[in-house]
């Protein structure tokens, strides 16, 4: 394989854009493309938003790219045995986490119920051990492992903001110290996008039904508002034109 069709915009499709252009692969943007592709190729989908979007941009993609080639479809906020529903060959599907997938040496996948062939299993994944990347195989839910336990943290982090226990930077300044992460759940959310955090959220309290997922109202205020993170130039913090934080944190007023 060397070439791949991307689907998405924004900062997740930079992101995957960006990792396969360093190892030397070309990519080819959905809405750039008006012929199929003949050569050995792959689809990845870095979409996170409504399904019926999400279901047409990769159907179309499935249209352009031999039967055989493997789709591989962000699943942050759905499951990859959903997303196989919608597509031919759905034996090719595979779901994973595009988020900080440039930095982390690892890639989450997991795996439809449709895909029972060991065979195109195996070749599937070979696209991640091509730009390598160590694949780890989870539970096909939304949100993986990864992202799924930050949005969580994240969650709880907007609550206690919400509830007056600190402020953001102290809150963050807490769990850097406490736990040596490296960043605080409130600045992660900046950096990913708080509409990220919140679809994942979302995609469990749907497939899951539990109410430990729902959602905090400030982070949905927050994407209503498109206090999305620092690529909107103001999430929990501001950010000036460079993406640098300021010093002034989301206002009383935004709770």
């Amino acid at each position: 394989m060397n070439d791949i069709v991307l689907i998405g915009d924004g900062p997740l499709a930079k992101e995957t854009s960006d990792l396969f252009n360093e190892r030397g692969w070309t990519v080819w943007p959905l809405d750039q493309l008006d012929q199929p592709l003949s050569s050995s190729c792959a689809v990845v989908d870095t979409v996170t938003g409504p399904v019926e979007e999400k279901k047409r941009l990769l159907r179309r993609a499935a249209e352009l790219v031999p039967i055989d080639a493997p789709i591989w479809t962000n699943t942050l906020h759905v499951t990859a045995t959903q997303v196989a529903s919608w597509m031919p060959h759905s034996e090719r599907v595979g779901g994973f986490s595009p988020l900080m997938i440039q930095q982390m040496p690892l890639v989450e996948v997991c795996r439809p119920l449709q895909a029972e062939d060991e065979d195109v299993w195996d070749k599937a994944l070979q696209l991640w051990r091509h730009v390598g990347k160590q694949v780890e195989v989870v539970g096909d839910e939304p949100g993986l492992v990864f992202p799924r336990t930050w949005a969580m943290l994240v969650n709880e982090a907007a609550f206690a903001l919400t509830e007056g226990v600190a402020k953001a930077a102290a809150i963050d300044l807490a769990m850097k110290k406490g736990t040596r992460i490296p960043m605080g759940p409130l600045e992660w959310a900046d950096t990913i996008g708080v509409d990220q955090v919140v679809w994942i959220l979302s995609g469990l309290v749907r497939e899951l039904g539990e109410d430990r997922y729902r959602p905090a109202p400030l982070l949905r205020k927050m994407v209503y508002a498109g206090y999305t993170g620092r690529a909107a130039g103001r999430g929990f913090y501001r950010y000036n034109a460079d993406g640098k934080r300021q010093s002034s944190e989301i206002s009383k007023v935004s709770m």
